[in-house]
């Protein structure tokens, strides 16, 4: 089964790579952009049929490894 993983900084969290490219974008025109945060997307193939199983498996993988919970938080979607 395949399971997308977003994980991103929380709201309140300063993202200095997304203020950058904020900036590199406003001086190529694209003025109209106000804000850009960064993420990471993880496509992880998963063995087994039972979604809900899957989904506390990569939640417990996520909480462990894949975000550091402090400051990032992160989204679960299966198909």
């Amino acid at each position: 089964m395949q399971v997308e993983v977003r994980v991103k900084l929380k709201q309140q969290v300063l993202d200095p790579q997304g203020e950058a490219i904020r900036r590199v974008l406003a001086g190529l025109g694209y003025s109209e952009v106000e804000q850009v945060r960064v993420g990471k997307l993880m496509l992880l193939e998963v063995a087994g049929g039972d979604a809900k199983k899957v989904r506390t498996r990569v939640e417990e993988a996520c909480r462990e490894v894949l975000a550091n919970t402090v400051i990032e938080e992160f989204e679960v979607r299966l198909p």
